[in-house]
């Protein structure tokens, strides 16, 4: 089975809909796909879990389905939205000076798709 990190710097929604689309698609198709949340993107947090925001319904169903690996510490606290990710159980990612380490998971086998 191919392992993919999705990883989403930009906070443009537009944007991020091709990220939660095509994460979705690659676990439906047999693929071990997991999301980063970094940079600007994690400072959609409060939208996303915004039930009135038309990104929503596909963020709740990539949670639902334990698709996020995690949110950037350094960037959401720039972006002001560590508490909404602590809130929303969502695992703070900082053991590269604050940020996800992305040799981590290069050295266990993924591949890395920057958004």
């Amino acid at each position: 089975m191919s392992k993919v990190i999705l990883v989403a710097f930009r906070g443009d929604p537009m944007c991020f809909v091709h990220v939660l689309l095509n994460l979705l698609d690659m676990n439906e198709k047999g693929l071990r796909g997991r999301l980063i949340l970094e940079g600007e993107a994690t400072g959609l947090l409060p939208q996303l879990e915004d039930k009135t925001f038309f990104l929503h319904p596909l963020w709740e169903e990539t949670k639902a389905k334990g698709l996020i690996e995690g949110v950037c510490r350094a960037c959401a606290t720039k972006m002001g939205t560590v508490k909404q990710a602590e809130e929303f159980g969502l695992p703070l990612l900082d053991e590269m000076k604050g940020h996800p380490s992305l040799s981590r998971y290069l050295g266990q086998g993924f591949q890395v798709i920057i958004f």
